[in-house]
């Protein structure tokens, strides 16, 4: 009970009154790799200015000393003198301090996001991505906390990358807090202004749900992966034929990408999934993300080779570069049935993606010391990542790219990856290929809740309920989503023996409007009757409506719109008067800076009436706006969606598409 009590205090007392003690960064900690030191002298000390300003006067001599070496070191200023004491975890929302209990869960949602089990780089608030945070600094995550402590259901806190600017008066309908994350000026949104300006302290990049409070750990995305990895192997094997003893090969096991062995087991398959971090590596497989570690090729090859042999379904994590296991099975006639890529290209400057042929640790130094020779570098590993692909789709391995700049960022190298008509890659996106025509035009997409008493037994409870409704929905539904919908059900039975959870005890299934209004009105009435606590709701911003991303969630969209932002920014101005709990909207965000706009939002469920009301309208509104975009764009499955949404749903409107004839067309002159 006094732990408890100290930790309400502390929350409570926001910025501390008595400066605390300077203490020494965790000796085995994952530390961020050191940012570009792009500012002058002039910019740095307009940057230690914003940091102090945070402070009392009498604590700057100290201060802009010690933040003046942290810029120095790391190129950011975090305040790490600032992070309190306290464990950093998801706690029942019962125990947070606070007047309303909206916002108690959303300081369940920052805390767990903060949580070393679950964040990449913690003591630099930075979730995944390698530049995913939560906060730019500590002073921020005080302040916020002090802030949601003291809310009222008529306040809503705005934050402004990371900045909490303050509680206004709003109304109970409103949401209780506004997130935006990096919404740069567009002359001012390339990836060395992000340098700059989250440097001076002002903006920051929030990833997707980083920023927005609703990652949960790997599992956040084991379930897309699941789905894209099932899917993708259902379109290169023969009828009869089934996954085990195929190779998935790709790379990446940090925040989001930690979730592709575990889902190449749940695909019944063999992963090999390359990492350059021993310790992201390692700490996938003490948490049972990965099932083996090998650091060296002859022994993953031998081990490869058995697993084929054996049709074994597991996963392995190589400790080194992906370039390597691409170039030396090919040397090796070792086939790959479906190859992808999940790096955090977005970054490819600062940690992202590293060269082959060169340490880890030089790789750091090289982004430190000399970071024009890593630029360098990491393009000619590209080019020769490109080549080594190509190697192996010319005989027969599906390539898919997975959405994080990887073809892209390729093509800026010089890498052969460009289709014949040199304005299209190669290798499709997975959302062209799989996600987009199977899942987001038909509406389905990344629904999560965490069940806010941390029990584990009420996430049990949600999954049988879940299990239950899409069982029944089931029964109903066309034949154009029963494979989906069967996907799911066998998912959601299977989540507890697959082992997910990290950090809070949170689910994530791929569900289409009916299906999560469905789910959350029957999690609602659980509530209601006692049977469980509350429960937050929310999504991956990775789905239907939340964002407008050309190469990767609206690749499939080629009506010319998969440049524009207009979706993303209308699906956070309607959840927000629709009854959103919090609502988010950030720039950037899995596939770079500059290259996406998404949005997101968070719902606690209270068991009421107003609970309903608002989950109701809100996930209609939050799914069907984007299946209606969809539509508009003339893809054919968004088209039957959303004609069948009307049927449903009287008062739902929606422009449609007229289909113009070739003929009418390829006779015009132009």
């Amino acid at each position: 009970m006094t732990n408890l009590i100290n930790f309400q205090q502390q929350i409570k007392q926001g910025i501390p009154t008595e400066l605390p003690v300077a203490k020494p960064y965790p000796q085995n900690a994952n530390r961020a790799p050191k940012r570009k030191d792009i500012l002058n002298s002039d910019e740095k000390h307009l940057a230690l200015r914003n940091a102090l300003r945070y402070f009392p006067k009498e604590w700057h001599q100290e201060l802009a000393q010690e933040f003046a070496q942290e810029l120095k070191d790391f190129g950011r200023i975090y305040m790490y003198r600032f992070k309190p004491n306290y464990e950093l975890k998801a706690r029942s929302v019962a125990d947070y301090p606070a007047k309303c209990e909206q916002a108690a869960a959303i300081m369940l949602m920052v805390d767990n996001n903060l949580d070393p089990a679950v964040a990449q780089h913690p003591e630099e608030l930075i979730t995944y991505g390698g530049n995913g945070a939560v906060f730019q600094n500590w002073a921020q995550y005080l302040l916020a906390m002090k802030y949601l402590s003291e809310m009222e259901s008529d306040q809503t806190l705005h934050l402004y990358s990371g900045h909490p600017m303050g509680l206004f008066p709003s109304s109970k309908d409103a949401p209780r807090v506004v997130v935006t994350n990096g919404m740069m000026i567009p002359n001012y949104s390339q990836p060395d202004d992000w340098e700059k300006f989250n440097a001076l302290g002002v903006t920051q990049y929030g990833q997707m749900t980083a920023g927005s409070f609703m990652y949960i750990g790997p599992q956040g995305i084991v379930h897309g992966t699941t789905i894209t990895v099932m899917n993708a192997f259902r379109k290169v094997l023969n009828k009869g034929e089934t996954s085990k003893g195929k190779i998935f090969l790709t790379a990446g096991l940090g925040g989001m990408s930690g979730a592709q062995p575990k889902a190449g087991n749940i695909a019944n398959c063999i992963t090999v999934c390359a990492e350059v971090n021993s310790k992201a590596a390692t700490k996938r497989h003490q948490q049972g993300w990965v099932d083996e570690l090998i650091d060296n090729m002859d022994a993953l090859i031998n081990r490869v080779k058995e697993a084929q042999a054996n049709e074994e379904v597991v996963s392995i994590a190589y400790i080194g570069n992906i370039v390597d296991v691409w170039e030396s099975f090919f040397e090796q006639e070792i086939f790959i049935h479906l190859g992808s890529d999940q790096t955090s290209l977005h970054n490819p400057w600062s940690g992202g993606y590293y060269p082959v042929d060169i340490s880890y640790e030089e790789s750091n130094r090289l982004i430190r010391e000399e970071p024009e020779v890593f630029k360098v570098k990491v393009q000619e590993t590209l080019k020769r990542h490109a080549d080594a692909v190509n190697k192996h789709t010319a005989k027969g391995t599906y390539f898919f790219d997975y959405g994080n700049a990887f073809l892209l960022e390729a093509s800026r190298a010089g890498g052969d990856v460009m289709a014949e008509n040199g304005i299209d890659f190669k290798y499709p996106s997975y959302v062209q290929d799989i996600l987009g025509p199977m899942c987001f035009d038909y509406g389905f997409g990344p629904f999560r809740w965490v069940c806010a008493s941390g029990k584990s037994e009420d996430l049990d409870k949600t999954d049988a309920i879940a299990a239950s409704v899409l069982a029944k929905i089931k029964e109903e539904s066309p034949e154009e989503i029963q494979q989906q919908m069967q996907d799911n059900i066998t998912w959601i039975k299977d989540a507890k023996q697959n082992k997910l959870v990290v950090g809070s005890q949170a689910r994530i299934l791929y569900a289409d409007a009916q299906g999560r209004i469905e789910i959350a009105k029957a999690f609602n009435d659980a509530i209601n009757r006692g049977e469980i606590g509350p429960v937050v709701l929310g999504r991956d911003h990775h789905d239907v409506s939340g964002t407008d991303s050309p190469f990767r969630e609206t690749s499939n969209i080629y009506d010319g719109s998969r440049f524009t932002a207009d979706m993303a920014i209308h699906n956070v101005i309607g959840d927000s008067f629709r009854g959103a709990t919090w609502v988010s909207i950030h720039n950037g965000g899995g596939v770079g800076w500059g290259e996406v706009t998404n949005g997101g939002f968070g719902m606690l469920l209270d068991g009421s009436e107003d609970s309903e009301r608002r989950l109701k309208s809100m996930l209609l509104f939050d799914v069907n706006n984007g299946i209606a975009r969809r539509s508009w764009a003339r893809n054919e499955e968004a088209n039957f969606a959303i004609k069948r949404e009307m049927a449903r749903t009287p008062k739902l409107k929606v422009t449609l598409a007229n289909l113009v004839d070739d003929e009418v067309l390829n006779n015009l002159s132009l």
